[in-house]
């Protein structure tokens, strides 16, 4: 008897995880690598972009399920769609970078990820992640 619960309880428990490692990878998402929502930092500001469930490329051209960075600073997430504007405000990493660093004014700043397609066409808030850094220095 404990043989054939074996039997099915192996099965049951791989299939369950497989279920939820499926469930995890439909929904893409960006995060922020660094700096952690909440971080104290210092002037030059060190940020990595992570992403899953698309592939960072290029600018340049269009291509299903992937794109590139561009990050928000004080600002909020673009609608789905709208092309990211490039601005001070807005940085672009249209060469597929995934790191960067920015100097930024002392006091609490707004960090917004935004992935957009190889035209700058935003994905939308569902794939913009925004975190608090508080920039040590002289106010």
């Amino acid at each position: 008897m404990l043989r054939s619960m074996r039997c099915i309880v192996v099965p049951l428990a791989f299939a369950c995880a497989s279920t939820a490692v499926l469930a995890q990878s439909a929904q893409p998402r960006v995060f922020f690598v660094a700096p952690a929502n909440g971080a104290v930092v210092s002037n030059p500001v060190v940020v990595k972009f992570g992403v899953e469930g698309m592939t960072v490329k290029p600018a340049g051209e269009v291509v299903a399920n992937t794109g590139h960075h561009h990050l928000i600073i004080d600002g909020d997430p673009i609608p789905a769609g709208q092309v990211v504007p490039a601005d001070d405000s807005h940085l672009h990493f249209g060469k597929g970078q995934t790191e960067t660093t920015v100097n930024l004014t002392p006091g609490d700043h707004a960090l917004t990820m935004q992935f957009a397609d190889g035209a700058h066409r935003s994905y939308g808030p569902a794939m913009s992640q925004t975190i608090k850094v508080h920039v040590k220095g002289q106010q």
